[in-house]
This record gives C-alpha cells, sequence and structure tokens, in this order.
C-alpha cells in the first residue's frame, strides 16, 4: 500500500474522530445552572475527555467522579478520574460505582447531576444485585463477550444483574435533575443501550432476556441462571416518573463522524457511499461481504473518480479458542483474504477509541495485494483467521494501524477506496 494510500485512510479516520471531540462539541450541550449543586459523574473508554472538556466549559461550581479505562486517564482540576478495567471488571468497578452512588445521594430538587457517558462505561462500572458478587459478574461478562452476540444484546442482559444500570444511577439521584451528555457506541444510537444506561431506563422485560439468551445459545454461569429464574429485581420501567424531568442528548455518533470523513472525502474529488452506521455480525462474515462488494463495484463502475465506501457499527467475534486481535482486526482479514488481487482496493477498518480487543492497535490496513504478502511473509492467513489470531497475521507484515487512546468512542470505522 503506498504512502499517499496510508495517508489518506488515515486522515479520513482523524475527521471521523474529530467529529466526536468532546472539547468541540460539548459547549452546544450545556445545561442550564441549578439554584443547588452540580455533581458530575460518568463512565466510558473516552469519559475522561468528556469530564475535561465539560468543566473547562461550565463556569459554575461543580463536583464529581468519572471512572475510565488503564490508561485512558486525562487530568482534570475539579472533576475526579477514577480507572477500571475493561472489558471485563475488577474491583475497581464496583468501587467507581459505589463512588457515583454515593454522589448522587441525598440531592434535593434543587441540584442537577449531569451524566457523561460513553462506550465501555458496563464493564467500568459494576455494582451486582443483592445476591450476586464481583466473580459472579466477571463471569457473566465473559460469557457475554464469548457470545459473538451484539452490543445491545449484551446490554439488556448486563441490567438484568445490575444495581446501578438500566436507570438506577439515575433513579437514586431523584428528585435531582439528571442531564444525560451521551456519545453513542451503539447501533442506531439508542441510549439505554450506552454503557448499558446507567441514566437512561429501557423497555426490555425479562422475557427479552430469555429470548436473548436462548437466541445465541448463550451459555451462562448456574449461579447466574438461578439467580434470574430466582429474583424478582427488574430494572425500573421508562414510564416510571422519577425520570419526567431528565434529559438525555446523543452529542456525537458514528452518523455524524461518517457524514464528516465523507464530506472530506468529496471534497478531494471522490465519490462516496456510506453503506450504513449500524453494521452488525461476524467480523469475517461481514469482512467477507464487504470484499466482495468492492470488488463488484470495481468491476462495474464505469466514473473515472475513485469511489469511497464507509461504513461504521458494531461486528463481533464469536470466541471459540483465544487469540490476539479485535473485531476490526478480523474484519479486516477476511476482508484481504476474499479481494480479488486484479482490482485495486485499498481499506482501513479501526475502532474508534484507539483499542480494537485484546491488544494496542486501533485495527489494520489492507489492499488487492496484501493476500500475496502474507504468502510471501509465510503467514497462513486462513489459519490465523479460523483462530481468531488477525494481530499476528498483520503484524507479520507491518499493516496494524496503531493510534493510543483517541478520547471519544463512536465504534467501527471502515473506509473502502476503489480507485
Amino acid at each position: 500500500m503506498s504512502a499517499s494510500d496510508k495517508s489518506f485512510l488515515r486522515t479520513l479516520f482523524q475527521v471521523a474522530i474529530d467529529a466526536a471531540d468532546p472539547q468541540s462539541i460539548i459547549s452546544s450541550y450545556l445545561p442550564g445552572k441549578p439554584r443547588g449543586r452540580t455533581i458530575v459523574v460518568g463512565a466510558g473508554k473516552g469519559v475522561a475527555q468528556l469530564a475535561r472538556a465539560f468543566e473547562e466549559n461550565w463556569p459554575h461550581e461543580l463536583e464529581g467522579a468519572v471512572v475510565t479505562r488503564y490508561g485512558f486517564a486525562v487530568p482534570c482540576e475539579r472533576i475526579d478520574v477514577m480507572e477500571a478495567r475493561h472489558p471485563v471488571p475488577d474491583e475497581s468497578s464496583l468501587e467507581a460505582a459505589e463512588r457515583m452512588i454515593e454522589l448522587v445521594s441525598g440531592l434535593t430538587e434543587d441540584d442537577l447531576v449531569v451524566a457523561l457517558i460513553c462506550g465501555g462505561g458496563s464493564a467500568l462500572l459494576t455494582k451486582p444485585l443483592p445476591g450476586l458478587t464481583l466473580e459472579d459478574k466477571i463471569e457473566l461478562n465473559r460469557a457475554l463477550l464469548e457470545s459473538g452476540a451484539p452490543i445491545d444484546v449484551l446490554n439488556t442482559i448486563r441490567k438484568q444483574f445490575s444495581a446501578i444500570k438500566g436507570g438506577q444511577l439515575a433513579m437514586r439521584a431523584a428528585p435531582a435533575r439528571v442531564v444525560s451528555l451521551i456519545v453513542s457506541d451503539v447501533p442506531g444510537d439508542n441510549p439505554a443501550f450506552v454503557a448499558s444506561g446507567p441514566t437512561i431506563p429501557s423497555a426490555t422485560t425479562r422475557q427479552d432476556v430469555r429470548d436473548q439468551i436462548d437466541r445465541y445459545q448463550m451459555k451462562l454461569p448456574e449461579n447466574i441462571v438461578s439467580f434470574f429464574e430466582t429474583s424478582d429485581l427488574d430494572p425500573p420501567s421508562p414510564d416510571d416518573p422519577v425520570f419526567a424531568k431528565n434529559e438525555t442528548h446523543i452529542i456525537a455518533s458514528a452518523k455524524r463522524s461518517l457524514e464528516a470523513a465523507a464530506e472530506y472525502a468529496r471534497s478531494r474529488h471522490v465519490d462516496v457511499r456510506i453503506l450504513s452506521d449500524a453494521i452488525e455480525g461476524e467480523s469475517k462474515t461481514v469482512g467477507q461481504q464487504h470484499a466482495e462488494l468492492a470488488c463488484q463495484l470495481a468491476a462495474t463502475k464505469t466514473e473515472n473518480r475513485p469511489l469511497l465506501l464507509l461504513s461504521g457499527g458494531e461486528t463481533t467475534v464469536t470466541l471459540d479458542r483465544p487469540g490476539k486481535g479485535g473485531p476490526n482486526t478480523e474484519y479486516m482479514l477476511s476482508f484481504a483474504l476474499h479481494l480479488d488481487g486484479s482490482q485495486e482496493i485499498v481499506a482501513l477498518a479501526a475502532d474508534t477509541d484507539g483499542i480494537d480487543g485484546s491488544e494496542d492497535n486501533a485495527g489494520a490496513f489492507a489492499d488487492h495485494l496484501t493476500g500475496d504478502r502474507f504468502r510471501k511473509a509465510g503467514v497462513d492467513a486462513a489459519a490465523l483467521l479460523q483462530g481468531h489470531d488477525s494481530w499476528t497475521a498483520f503484524e507479520r507484515i507491518g499493516e496494524l494501524f496503531v493510534t493510543g487512546p483517541t478520547g471519544t468512542n463512536v465504534n467501527d470505522f471502515r473506509a473502502i477506496l476503489i480507485k
């Protein structure tokens, strides 16, 4: 892949990130100053940057705490930034949840709670229901992550076993008003599914949970199944009057980021198609489908100008064995293996938070010659794809895309350029 191709794809990614930059967008969503206190809480992989942007734009008194992934913290002056493990919770996740509950307890109707929520908050903010332990939640999380189910399904199930998700943090804050500022990483941008909605109740039912467990043939721990069948503790309903005066704002999303990248590409005389901002499915399957589509378009297009295919959402990997990599790198490996080498196609797939799965890369690059480079390097790419070891494949040929933490999270970003 040429340096100019990589530069173009990197720029597209950065334009998408900039469109979700908290510092540039949060000032448009500041709530009115309350008569009483302002409390800031929050969770997610990009929440530290959200917290810093909020306090820099908030000229009044405030206090609070947020929790982000280890290594993702940035300094704030008035908001404490905690760190915990992701994607599987740990003791710090429990401590963070208890700190948030403490902060919103005992407030009055004159007080304001600002909840800063983005992807990753489900693991970072963990509070088991009475009768469950942190270890139970850890085992549940691992089982869910291995199931290959999409994020909205995972979060529907997580809420059923949590004392803070599904609007329960907002319920504890009553009678204070709660304003939730959300960076969406879920297809469809339903705020109740971002970080499992600690301040947003959802209409999902106990039967919905059963149906999803059966649909994805989930193998949940026995004590979790037993608890579910015997417990009558359910998350609050959206029509509970305690939520009536609260506000929810989606301040950044995959759709807005893809539109920004598309606008940039068109300014460079590139034709653009946004396939979808809400693509879900098995990563290697979607990768194959997109490769076949790209080859078909390359063979039939009559325009002299390049064509760019953009997409977002969240693909998943059903883990039947351990490996190195993540959904975007696995997508890219499958994509590369299904390209027709006779067509000039270059592509990037990356997670907008800067970390794709188990390693430190955001994703990977591939083009119509990547398959040849695998063979010349002695890489059995098909075997590595089967073993969910996509990181190793791209590391061997030097095509990993590494950005470090970006400070935001609107999930997958995929760009396919047909030259």
